[in-house]
Formats: C-alpha cells, sequence, structure tokens
C-alpha cells in the first residue's frame, strides 16, 4: 500500500508497528518513529532541500562519523570473559519506556508513570526532556548513551508540548527554568505549526522516497545478523526478541536482572522483512479536489424543491474563485436540504429533518412529527420502513446524528441527548443512556467515530463535546455570543467549529479555542446567521485546508488558512444565482 501510495506514510508506519507487537497499551513495546529533520536552527524549512533531513539509511548512532567510530571501537575492542554477552554497538535502545515518559512527560497519566520510574522525583532539569532541538543534537551526535527515536505523538498531538499543568520541572544549571519544550524558530512558537510541519516532512517526497531504508533497520533486514552489523545497527543481545529463554534462568538474582534489563531498556520489534523493502513509487503531485460537504438551507433566491448543486469533480485548492454551479441539481428535494454527504463517487441529499444512516446510506432517520415518532426511510424510492414511536425523552426533537448502523442520537428542547441502539433489523429502539450537560434546547448536534466524539450545540449559548464509546462529558465550550446553530467535527484532525450568528468559533479536540472569525461582510448583514459549517479533508497538514460555511443570505463562504494559529484568515464567498 505504501508502494503504490495508496496510504500516508505515517499511516504505513502505524501499520508496521501494530504488525511487529508495539502499541499504546505497552510503554516498553510503544510504536517507534523515526526522526525526520536535521535542521532545527532555521526559520525557514525547506523540504526540497535534503540538507535539512535526518540520514534514514542510517540509525542515530551513526549519523555524525565522530560518534560512529566510537560505536565501531566499541564494537571491535568488545570482550567479555564469561563469553556470555557478544559484542554490540549500541548498549542503550531507541525506545523504552522511560523514553516514552520522558517525551510525554507534560502530559497525564505520562507524568505518574515517569515518577514511577524515577521513584517518585522527576530527574535533574538538564536531562529532561525540554528543547526539540537539543533532544535532537543528544540522541545524534553528543550523548552516547541517547540513541533514541520519536513516537508518533511528534506527528499529531501538540499538547505534549506544553506545560499546561504547570508541573514544577526544575531548573537548569545556566538557571534556565523549564516550562514548554523549546521548539525550533520554524515552528514560530507555535506547537500546532511545529506538528504541521513535522507531518508535511514526514509525508514529503524526501522522506518518501528514503523511509524504506528507516524501515530495514528497524522491522527489515538490518536488523538482525551480518547486515546489522555492515549497517553498525548491532544493540545488546537482550534488547532481541527471543534471544534469552527466561524461564530456563535457575540463578533468580541473574534472572530478575534480565528481566529488570528488558523492561528498563526496552526490545527489538518484531522482524517483518527478510529482504529490502522496496522503495515507494513516486508520482508527480496531483492537485488535490476539494469536495464540498456543506448543508445549507435552499438560499432564498432558489426555487422551492431544487438542489443548488455544484460540480464536486471541479472544485480544487487552487482555483476557489472559479467555482460554478452544475447545471442540473443533485437530487429535487421537497424542502430545504438538511444534509449533503459524498458516499464513493455519488453526492447525497436530504431534507431537512433528516440523516442518512451510514454505512450504505440507502435508508435514513426522520423526525419532527407531532407524535415524536422517528421513521426509518428509503434513500432511493422516500418509502418509509419503520416508524419508532414513544421517542420523548427529548422533548420536541431537534437534531439528530447516528455515527453508525447500531447508534442513534437524538436531542432537543428538553436539553437531554439521548442515545439509543437500534437492531440489526432496524425495526426497534433501545434507550441506552441520556446524557446531561446543557441548561437549555439542544440546537446543533453532530458525532465522528474517527474521534469517538459526540459534540453538541444549544441555545444556552455553550458547545458539550461527549465521549462517544463511554458515553460521558467531556469539557463544555464557552464563549459564544449567542445560540450554536451549527457544528462540525475535521475527521483527519479532530478540530471543531462551532458557529453562532455570524461568528465561526474553531477549537481543538482539546478544547483550546484556536481562532474566532467573523463572516459577516457589513453591517447590512445583522440578520444573517450561519446555518451549517464543514470542513476540507484532503490532508491534515496542508495550510490550503479550508472551513466552509453556508448562511441565511444565500452565501457559501469559504475561510482559508484556518490551521495554524499565527494564519490570517480570508474569506472567499461563494454566491448561488
Amino acid at each position: 500500500m505504501l508502494i503504490r501510495g495508496e496510504i500516508s506514510n505515517f499511516q504505513y508506519l502505524m501499520h508496521l508497528n501494530s504488525l511487529a507487537g508495539r502499541s499504546y497499551n505497552d510503554l516498553m513495546q510503544y510504536p517507534v518513529f523515526p526522526w525526520i529533520l536535521a535542521n532545527y536552527d532555521s526559520d525557514v524549512l525547506d523540504l526540497n532541500e535534503p540538507a535539512n533531513f535526518r540520514d534514514l539509511s542510517k540509525p542515530m548512532g551513526a549519523q555524525t562519523k565522530e560518534r560512529l567510530e566510537q560505536f565501531l571501537k566499541r564494537y571491535k575492542d568488545w570482550d567479555d570473559p564469561q563469553g556470555d554477552t557478544p559484542p554490540y554497538h549500541y548498549g542503550t535502545h531507541y525506545s523504552s519506556a522511560m523514553i516514552v515518559c520522558s517525551y510525554l512527560i507534560r502530559l497525564e497519566p505520562f507524568t505518574q508513570h515517569f515518577l514511577r520510574l524515577q521513584g517518585g522525583h522527576f530527574d535533574l532539569a538538564d536531562r529532561m526532556f525540554h528543547s526539540i532541538k537539543e533532544a535532537w543534537y543528544s540522541a545524534s551526535k553528543q550523548n552516547m548513551a541517547d540513541v533514541k527515536e520519536l513516537i508518533p505523538e511528534f506527528f499529531y498531538l501538540p499538547e505534549f508540548l506544553e506545560n499546561s499543568n504547570s508541573f514544577d520541572l526544575g531548573t537548569k544549571q545556566n538557571g534556565d527554568v523549564l516550562n514548554h519544550v523549546v521548539l525550533p524558530p520554524w515552528a514560530k512558537n507555535d506547537p500546532r505549526e511545529f506538528i504541521r510541519m513535522h507531518r508535511e516532512a514526514l509525508e514529503c517526497d524526501y522522506v518518501s522516497r528514503h523511509l524504506h531504508l528507516w524501515i530495514d533497520l528497524i522491522f527489515g533486514y538490518k536488523q538482525q545478523g551480518q547486515a546489522a552489523m555492515n549497517a553498525v545497527n548491532v544493540f545488546h543481545h537482550l534488547f532481541y526478541e527471543g534471544n534469552v529463554d527466561i524461564y530456563n534462568i535457575e540463578d533468580p538474582l541473574q534472572k530478575n536482572a534480565a528481566i529488570g534489563f528488558i523492561n528498563n531498556f526496552g526490545q527489538i520489534p518484531k522482524q517483518l522483512f527478510r529482504k529490502q523493502h522496496p522503495a515507494k513509487r513516486m508520482t508527480p503531485t496531483k492537485q488535490f479536489s476539494m469536495l464540498v460537504d456543506v448543508s445549507p438551507l435552499i438560499p432564498p433566491q432558489s426555487p422551492i424543491g431544487g438542489t443548488p448543486a455544484i460540480n464536486y469533480e471541479k472544485i480544487f485548492f487552487y482555483h476557489l474563485k472559479n467555482l460554478k454551479s452544475s447545471q442540473q441539481p443533485i437530487k429535487e428535494l421537497k424542502g430545504p436540504v438538511g444534509q449533503i454527504i459524498q458516499h464513493e463517487k455519488n453526492i447525497l441529499s436530504v431534507e431537512q429533518n433528516k440523516t442518512l444512516i451510514p454505512k450504505s446510506y440507502n435508508r435514513y432517520v426522520a423526525w419532527g412529527c407531532a407524535d415524536h415518532s422517528l421513521r426509518v426511510g428509503c434513500y432511493d424510492s422516500d418509502r418509509t420502513y419503520h416508524t419508532w414511536e414513544n421517542v420523548d425523552n427529548c422533548g420536541d426533537i431537534i437534531c439528530c446524528t447516528c455515527p453508525s448502523a447500531k447508534l442513534l442520537i437524538i436531542a432537543g428542547t428538553s436539553s437531554v441527548l439521548s442515545v439509543y441502539n437500534i437492531d440489526a433489523k432496524m425495526k426497534k429502539l433501545y434507550l441506552k443512556q441520556t446524557l446531561f450537560g446543557h441548561s437549555d434546547a439542544v440546537t446543533a448536534l453532530t458525532s465522528s467515530t474517527a474521534y469517538n466524539i459526540i459534540l453538541s450545540g444549544s441555545r444556552d449559548q455553550t458547545a458539550i463535546i461527549w465521549d462517544l464509546a463511554r458515553l460521558t462529558y467531556v469539557r463544555q465550550l464557552v464563549g459564544h455570543m449567542g445560540v450554536i446553530s451549527a457544528v462540525s467535527i475535521n475527521e483527519l484532525t479532530g478540530d471543531i467549529a462551532t458557529c453562532s450568528g455570524t461568528w465561526l468559533h474553531i477549537w481543538s479536540i482539546n478544547g483550546h479555542q484556536l481562532a474566532v472569525v467573523n463572516t459577516s461582510m457589513g453591517s447590512s448583514d445583522r440578520m444573517q446567521q450561519i446555518l451549517c459549517v464543514t470542513f476540507s479533508s484532503i490532508r491534515e497538514w496542508d495550510t490550503k485546508n479550508v472551513i466552509i460555511t453556508g448562511s441565511t443570505d444565500g452565501v457559501v463562504r469559504v475561510i482559508i488558512k484556518y490551521l495554524t494559529l499565527s494564519s490570517q484568515y480570508e474569506n472567499c464567498y461563494i454566491h448561488f444565482e
């Protein structure tokens, strides 16, 4: 899949880690990722310049000539009188529980894990992880006991770089007080920008052309044997799976020492490849089309029953101002549009008070009946299959989301979210749980299976993030000036959009407000209200990603450059006529 370019480099590395027995559930066998960059000094990072990258064909111990010579000398001069330990280049590992916890020390529960590993106290400040640049220098050339690689969080989790819990991490000998992680200049002192650039570097052409060389070292044929010796990639023999039969060691002291060594210093992943990993096939960069997944009401100037259709195949990030409506509507509806989705090669749309049921999307749930019933209908024929009666936990139902074919969440004037299980034949609903948190009617609702969250907005001028798996309250988003009229979740990044009046609020999944944008075009738009919002979902590290809103004035607004804190927000207006 990687070779054909069907998945990203990040996804492929996660697959390899899983196949090699490494997971987030085991700090001793945590997923391992490579150092990618070698430039942590420049104000601007040029991803077309090979000198800015780490040599992926060599392990961390061989990144500089001087340190490489010392490791070669260690191997050559090794002498074990008892003959129990064969020669090795590295006596420390590139991944261990301590390395993982030291990277994530500013986040719970890893702070507590680190303290337990350290005997209840933080390490000396000068040895703590506090600077990306210094961590690179330590692992690549300065410290003979440090050959560590990275963890996946370096490519998607900006929160681990911030000391948001205000831990007292100590003071270095030079007087520097440890707090947030010091970022390279090209990150503009913004953790989100660092993560974005770092992920873009992982997916860039240079890394794509050379990543297979690193895979050979960690998961492949250069992991063991003569190939590992030639690549200066030999570790202490206890790091390798199966090299020591713990159960046949009779001496209890020796047995406990071996177990402690493995637990504390890490293990080599399972070997997945016996031959050289093929390189990724590189193709010319393509223009990525942007499918507009908005669900606006019918603009006032449009004829009732006609959906303003957009020629989705013609929409590109680089030509937003050239967008035009298609000649024919996607589908003739009986009322205002409630939902538009792209499914495979088709664009599907239903009226207000209806939501399509995944994954086939050939059925929908409809609400808004006077008896508070819900109905399951066929998308093609609009025929009602089943009616679910006595669904009155929410008062008058205002909104609904269907994360899967087995789960339905509804909310309304009662301010309560009701979560229902749907039976296999879709004939019955079973109340699973009710969620309390809002003080007024719930007016907007969506969910994300990718991030396992529910997002609700209310007349009480707040939005709430709920845990979809545990069905529990997570956090509240405040600061809106009025009723929440629309909400959306970015399926790639987990970013959240909430809308109130003409105002668009952007949040991280952890509740940090990233930006607030007023989409109004002037004082005459005081009655304008955002009715729907969505994110483009092409590449999570791409600065050309956009947010799209639809409003009561019949205008679709494309807000570009929303991804980083340092970005300037711009509006591109598309009018339906």
